[in-house]
């Protein structure tokens, strides 16, 4: 892991996406980056970083001692204590507010503010809150005078966009990253999970934010087992409206296991078969009826992959090929569902006909190609 991790720090480019599937060792290769970042600095952190310990940071006291009236969210302490008072809940929300929360939080410090947050209590946002009420009239004077009667546990999924949320408001704080500080890079591993899928393009958005910012003067390493994140990321990198300032910063890798040796290879330069991750990835969706918005990405990005083994520009030419009767304009539809500002809307699942879609559009490429997918 070492050399692969000297391999991401001697490499040019600033912005590097990294594709590997689950356990071949994306977690371990950060550890591995921060110990060697560490000892070229005097064992100093060069840079900040996102992985599953930064999750396990947060903990749940679920106060069931007491009936659970006092729910809280317990964050341990750290090294990044000392940086809380860079961040409040403001500078959260305002990173939060691409998810679409239905949730309000606030923050406790401990005694001393410089030991940083101690406690993060969840409530309903007011409107939600009255519906709740509503719909169950029950007695709570007694945890009113308490002051908990609010305090609810909020969904996995929408702990992990919030955690998410409050990170990024840390990369902010110019005493962590700022210069002369940790500012050599960024290193962000698996931001997506499978219990956020429909958070892709949030996600992505929120990371395009994290690239314009600093990919002039820092490193942003990002890895990820998402196929799905992969393709729509990569494809914002090179195709999206800002492409132009980056193509010369990116760089693509895929970390994979050969006869249990673990290697960093470019896609680029091996047989990523990466169209036929991609189709494995809307077969999965067909089959389990799980059709979402964001696979009018994947599927651009299949057609834009044959298009240009076929040497042709554009991939209604492909959708003529594989049968479809009215190419220019399902096109047009693709484009346009597969389009960043589509989340803004929280249109997530498609209606019924664009689900067809997807569906003739699949079972056409294979009827055309054939391709073998091993699910």
């Amino acid at each position: 892991m070492e050399n692969i991790a000297n391999t991401l720090i001697n490499n040019a480019k600033n912005i590097n996406l990294v594709y590997a599937f689950n356990g071949t060792g994306k977690t371990r290769l950060s550890i591995a980056h921060k110990n060697v970042t560490k000892a070229s600095n005097n064992d100093n952190h060069a840079g900040v970083y996102y992985n599953a310990y930064s999750e396990d940071l947060f903990v749940w006291d679920n106060d069931i001692e007491n009936g659970e009236i006092d729910i809280k969210l317990i964050l341990k302490k750290c090294s990044l204590n000392e940086f809380h008072s860079g961040i409040d809940e403001l500078k959260v929300h305002e990173k939060l507010a691409l998810f679409k929360p239905q949730f309000d939080f606030r923050f406790e410090y401990f005694p001393n503010r410089e030991e940083g947050i101690n406690i993060i209590r969840f409530h309903l946002k007011a409107e939600e809150k009255e519906i709740v009420e509503e719909e169950e009239n029950n007695n709570k004077e007694e945890e009113k005078e308490l002051g908990f009667a609010d305090s609810i546990k909020i969904s996995r999924g929408e702990q992990q966009a919030f955690i998410w949320s409050f990170f990024l408001a840390l990369f902010d704080v110019e005493d962590l990253t700022g210069d002369g500080k940790q500012e050599g890079h960024f290193f962000i591993d698996d931001p997506v999970s499978s219990l956020d899928d429909h958070n892709i393009f949030v996600t992505i958005s929120s990371l395009m934010d994290l690239v314009d910012k600093f990919y002039k003067t820092r490193k942003i390493i990002i890895t990820t087992h998402h196929i799905g994140f992969f393709s729509i990321f990569a494809d914002w990198l090179t195709r999206g409206e800002k492409a132009n300032k980056y193509h010369s910063q990116v760089d693509f890798f895929k970390l994979k296991k050969n006869k249990g040796i673990i290697e960093l290879v470019g896609p680029r330069r091996e047989v990523f078969l990466y169209h036929l991750e991609l189709l494995k990835t809307i077969k999965e969706a067909i089959d389990s009826d799980n059709i979402m918005v964001y696979h009018f990405a994947i599927l651009r990005q299949i057609l834009e992959n044959i298009a240009s083994f076929l040497g042709v520009r554009n991939f209604s030419h492909v959708l003529k090929e594989i049968g479809i009767i009215d190419p220019d304009k399902l096109a047009q539809i693709i484009n346009i569902m597969s389009h960043k500002t589509v989340f803004r809307y929280e249109f997530k699942e498609p209606v019924e006909d664009n689900k067809q879609d997807i569906i003739r559009i699949f079972n056409g490429i294979q009827t055309k190609y054939n391709f073998v997918l091993h699910i």
